[in-house]
């Protein structure tokens, strides 16, 4: 039966409060456990190491899978990286490639070469759609799905959406090009923007628009990966609201909303599309969205 695992994003747990202190990796990671999420999404930069290696007991522990957020810099970066992943259980490996050519060609070589060597250390590789990376921007990646077959996303639409400026009315050639993003999308992440800003406080009116296109979004992308993948898969929806400067905030540098309540609104709206779906006598159908 397939399943859908929801991970919490280890960043999106920052504070980053003037005058407070983090909390403990310890208090955070039981927070995440107690609060009944299936794994932790983990980022993974070279610099990161450290606090990954000192997080792994504390997953095993409070029984949470990992997700890495690789981003690596180099060919060796990405085998590092790899190997890393697979020793930690993770299904996948995520990455944000921080190389990043200007010509479509080079591009489409890199994501050649990244995919044979992830095939060579036996662990799927996943490319996110994020700015500042081998994905930077809409165009490109529509162009590279096409050339690449084995080219897998994870999307965080969040990006496109502020990299073309999309209106949260999408006319139909723009959701020609999200539904083309979902299409190849086999993991998902969980944040909300608008057109001007990567991350929106989902509970404010004004932004009531952006927060059904994007459920709306979700619920087209799980659909379309139900329809594909095998019976046992399992998806995984990742809920990443980033701490400032992601997160907006007043004049007193506090954010405008909770971000971790907003994590648990994401998740529980998500499950229960997920429900619907199980449900439904055509899982594979995707509803039709406005715009």
């Amino acid at each position: 039966m397939q399943r859908i695992a929801f991970y919490q994003s280890l960043w999106a747990m920052e504070q980053r409060r003037p005058g407070t202190a983090e909390r403990p990796l310890e208090e955070t990671i039981a927070m995440v456990a107690d609060a009944g999420f299936h794994g932790v999404g983990l980022d993974l930069a070279m610099t990161d190491v450290a606090l990954a290696t000192a997080a792994r007991p504390l997953l095993e522990r409070h029984g949470l899978a990992c997700l890495f957020n690789g981003f690596p810099r180099s060919d060796d970066e990405l085998r590092f990286m790899l190997a890393m992943a697979k020793e930690f259980g993770c299904p996948f490996l995520n990455v944000i490639g921080q190389i990043m050519p200007r010509t479509l060609g080079e591009m489409i070589g890199v994501a050649k070469r990244w995919i044979d060597i992830a095939d060579g250390a036996g662990l799927p590789l996943v490319f996110e759609t994020h700015r500042h990376g081998l994905l930077n921007d809409l165009f490109p990646t529509l162009s590279m799905l096409e050339a690449v077959d084995g080219l897998a996303l994870c999307a965080d639409l969040s990006h496109f959406v502020v990299d073309r400026e999309f209106p949260a009315e999408l006319d139909p050639e723009g959701q020609r090009m999200i539904t083309a993003v979902l299409e190849r999308s086999v993991a998902f992440q969980g944040r909300i923007s608008s057109n001007e800003q990567i991350q929106l406080p989902i509970g404010f009116p004004q932004h009531q628009a952006w927060v059904e296109r994007f459920f709306g979004w979700w619920d087209q992308g799980l659909r379309a990966w139900r329809a594909r993948a095998p019976a046992d898969a399992v998806v995984t929806f990742l809920c990443e609201l980033g701490p400032p400067p992601y997160a907006i905030t007043g004049p007193d540098g506090l954010e405008l909303s909770d971000r971790w309540r907003e994590a648990l609104v994401i998740r529980e709206r998500v499950a229960a599309l997920w429900r619907a779906m199980e449900a439904s006598d055509d899982p594979g159908q995707a509803r039709v969205t406005s715009g």
